[in-house]
Protein backbone atom coordinates (compact mmCIF):
# COMPACT_ATOMS: atom_id res chain seq x y z
CA UNK A 1 0.00 0.00 0.00
CA UNK A 2 1.51 3.51 -1.09
CA UNK A 3 1.07 6.27 1.27
CA UNK A 4 1.69 8.74 -1.08
CA UNK A 5 0.27 9.61 -4.40
CA UNK A 6 0.98 8.83 -7.71
CA UNK A 7 -0.36 9.35 -11.12
CA UNK A 8 -1.68 5.82 -12.98
CA UNK A 9 -2.80 6.04 -16.22
CA UNK A 10 -6.70 4.82 -16.63
CA UNK A 11 -7.66 2.83 -20.33
CA UNK A 12 -11.27 3.66 -21.25
CA UNK A 13 -13.31 3.17 -24.74
CA UNK A 14 -12.43 6.04 -26.75
CA UNK A 15 -14.35 8.93 -26.76
CA UNK A 16 -15.39 8.03 -22.95
CA UNK A 17 -12.29 10.32 -21.45
CA UNK A 18 -14.54 13.29 -20.41
CA UNK A 19 -17.32 11.02 -19.36
CA UNK A 20 -15.10 9.09 -17.07
CA UNK A 21 -13.06 11.61 -15.73
CA UNK A 22 -16.78 13.67 -14.87
CA UNK A 23 -18.41 10.27 -13.16
CA UNK A 24 -15.16 9.56 -11.35
CA UNK A 25 -14.81 12.99 -10.10
CA UNK A 26 -18.93 12.85 -8.69
CA UNK A 27 -17.75 9.07 -7.61
CA UNK A 28 -15.26 10.68 -5.32
CA UNK A 29 -17.27 13.80 -4.01
CA UNK A 30 -19.94 11.15 -3.11
CA UNK A 31 -18.12 8.56 -1.49
CA UNK A 32 -15.70 11.54 0.49
CA UNK A 33 -12.44 9.92 -1.15
CA UNK A 34 -10.91 12.94 -1.80
CA UNK A 35 -7.53 12.05 0.25
CA UNK A 36 -7.09 8.96 -1.71
CA UNK A 37 -8.09 10.24 -5.19
CA UNK A 38 -6.92 13.22 -5.37
CA UNK A 39 -6.64 14.89 -9.19
CA UNK A 40 -8.41 13.20 -12.64
CA UNK A 41 -6.98 14.69 -15.75
CA UNK A 42 -7.78 13.99 -19.91
CA UNK A 43 -5.23 15.87 -20.87
CA UNK A 44 -5.33 18.06 -24.18
CA UNK A 45 -3.67 20.45 -26.13
CA UNK A 46 -4.49 23.28 -28.42
CA UNK A 47 -4.36 23.06 -32.24
CA UNK A 48 -4.93 25.34 -34.84
CA UNK A 49 -6.74 23.46 -38.09
CA UNK A 50 -7.64 25.18 -41.27
CA UNK A 51 -10.86 24.18 -42.71
CA UNK A 52 -11.73 23.59 -45.74
CA UNK A 53 -12.72 27.61 -46.58
CA UNK A 54 -9.24 27.93 -45.21
CA UNK A 55 -10.17 29.36 -42.56
CA UNK A 56 -8.11 28.80 -38.94
CA UNK A 57 -10.12 27.63 -35.96
CA UNK A 58 -8.64 27.02 -32.50
CA UNK A 59 -9.31 23.35 -31.16
CA UNK A 60 -8.97 21.35 -28.38
CA UNK A 61 -7.35 17.45 -29.18
CA UNK A 62 -7.20 14.78 -26.41
CA UNK A 63 -3.25 14.12 -26.26
CA UNK A 64 -3.67 10.33 -25.29
CA UNK A 65 -7.55 9.75 -26.31
CA UNK A 66 -8.29 6.39 -24.53
CA UNK A 67 -6.87 7.66 -21.80
CA UNK A 68 -7.48 9.39 -17.99
CA UNK A 69 -4.49 10.14 -15.82
CA UNK A 70 -5.26 10.12 -12.01
CA UNK A 71 -3.33 11.13 -8.70
CA UNK A 72 -4.42 8.56 -6.25
CA UNK A 73 -3.13 6.73 -2.95
CA UNK A 74 -3.21 2.91 -4.41
CA UNK A 75 -6.09 1.17 -2.24
CA UNK A 76 -8.24 -1.67 -2.24
CA UNK A 77 -11.20 1.08 -2.17
CA UNK A 78 -9.75 3.59 -4.79
CA UNK A 79 -8.67 0.68 -7.30
CA UNK A 80 -12.41 -0.64 -6.95
CA UNK A 81 -14.04 2.89 -7.71
CA UNK A 82 -11.83 3.81 -10.31
CA UNK A 83 -11.99 0.16 -12.53
CA UNK A 84 -15.63 0.19 -11.98
CA UNK A 85 -16.77 3.43 -13.61
CA UNK A 86 -18.61 2.81 -16.59
CA UNK A 87 -16.66 3.46 -19.93
CA UNK A 88 -13.26 2.36 -17.94
CA UNK A 89 -11.80 -0.89 -18.63
CA UNK A 90 -9.01 -0.66 -16.22
CA UNK A 91 -5.66 0.40 -15.19
CA UNK A 92 -2.36 0.45 -17.56
CA UNK A 93 -0.23 -1.90 -16.44
CA UNK A 94 0.88 -6.08 -16.52
CA UNK A 95 -2.66 -7.88 -15.94
CA UNK A 96 -4.22 -4.69 -14.83
CA UNK A 97 -1.87 -4.51 -12.08
CA UNK A 98 -1.52 -0.63 -11.97
CA UNK A 99 1.66 0.83 -12.10
CA UNK A 100 2.44 4.57 -11.29
CA UNK A 101 4.21 6.49 -13.88
CA UNK A 102 7.62 7.21 -13.03
CA UNK A 103 8.87 11.06 -11.84
CA UNK A 104 9.99 11.21 -15.06
CA UNK A 105 7.66 10.37 -17.22
CA UNK A 106 5.23 13.02 -15.23
CA UNK A 107 7.97 15.71 -15.82
CA UNK A 108 8.14 14.71 -19.80
CA UNK A 109 4.25 14.89 -19.69
CA UNK A 110 4.13 18.26 -18.53
CA UNK A 111 1.21 16.69 -16.13
CA UNK A 112 2.65 18.61 -13.03
CA UNK A 113 3.89 22.28 -13.15
CA UNK A 114 7.75 21.83 -11.05
CA UNK A 115 8.23 25.47 -9.70
CA UNK A 116 12.08 26.33 -10.63
CA UNK A 117 13.51 29.62 -8.81
CA UNK A 118 16.29 30.98 -10.96
CA UNK A 119 18.25 33.56 -9.54
CA UNK A 120 19.24 35.22 -13.18
CA UNK A 121 17.51 36.70 -15.38
CA UNK A 122 17.97 38.29 -19.67
CA UNK A 123 21.13 39.99 -20.00
CA UNK A 124 23.08 37.65 -17.06
CA UNK A 125 25.99 35.71 -17.13
CA UNK A 126 25.85 32.32 -16.29
CA UNK A 127 27.33 28.86 -15.24
CA UNK A 128 26.43 25.88 -17.59
CA UNK A 129 26.65 23.24 -14.97
CA UNK A 130 24.83 20.04 -16.97
CA UNK A 131 24.89 18.73 -20.04
CA UNK A 132 27.45 18.35 -23.00
CA UNK A 133 28.05 22.12 -22.41
CA UNK A 134 28.98 21.43 -18.53
CA UNK A 135 31.79 24.23 -17.69
CA UNK A 136 30.86 27.00 -20.53
CA UNK A 137 29.52 30.20 -19.48
CA UNK A 138 27.21 32.10 -21.44
CA UNK A 139 24.79 34.96 -21.53
CA UNK A 140 20.91 34.88 -21.29
CA UNK A 141 19.64 36.16 -24.29
CA UNK A 142 15.96 34.49 -23.60
CA UNK A 143 13.83 33.03 -21.00
CA UNK A 144 10.80 31.01 -20.88
CA UNK A 145 9.77 30.27 -17.65
CA UNK A 146 6.54 27.93 -18.55
CA UNK A 147 8.54 25.41 -20.96
CA UNK A 148 10.97 25.77 -18.60
CA UNK A 149 13.44 26.74 -21.41
CA UNK A 150 16.57 29.41 -21.91
CA UNK A 151 18.29 30.35 -24.76
CA UNK A 152 22.18 31.19 -23.82
CA UNK A 153 24.99 32.38 -26.17
CA UNK A 154 28.00 30.43 -25.63
CA UNK A 155 31.27 32.01 -27.06
CA UNK A 156 32.66 28.55 -29.43
CA UNK A 157 36.02 28.66 -30.87
CA UNK A 158 35.53 32.52 -31.93
CA UNK A 159 31.87 32.08 -32.96
CA UNK A 160 28.80 33.35 -30.14
CA UNK A 161 26.60 30.29 -30.96
CA UNK A 162 23.07 29.91 -28.92
CA UNK A 163 22.26 26.81 -26.83
CA UNK A 164 18.81 26.09 -25.41
CA UNK A 165 18.47 24.64 -22.25
CA UNK A 166 16.40 23.45 -19.06
CA UNK A 167 16.16 26.50 -16.41
CA UNK A 168 18.29 24.52 -13.73
CA UNK A 169 21.22 23.55 -15.92
CA UNK A 170 22.02 27.20 -15.31
CA UNK A 171 23.46 29.33 -12.53
CA UNK A 172 24.60 32.82 -12.07
CA UNK A 173 28.29 33.45 -12.28
CA UNK A 174 29.69 34.78 -9.32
Amino acid sequence: MAEEARWYVVHTYSGYENKVASNLEKTVENRQMQELIQEIRVPTEKVTEITDTGKRKEVERKIFPGYVIVKMIMTDESWYAVRNIRGCTGFVGPSSKPIPLTDDEVSRLGIEKREVETSYKVGDSVNIVDGPLEGFIGTVEEMDVEKNRIRVTVSMFGRDTPVELELDQAEPVG
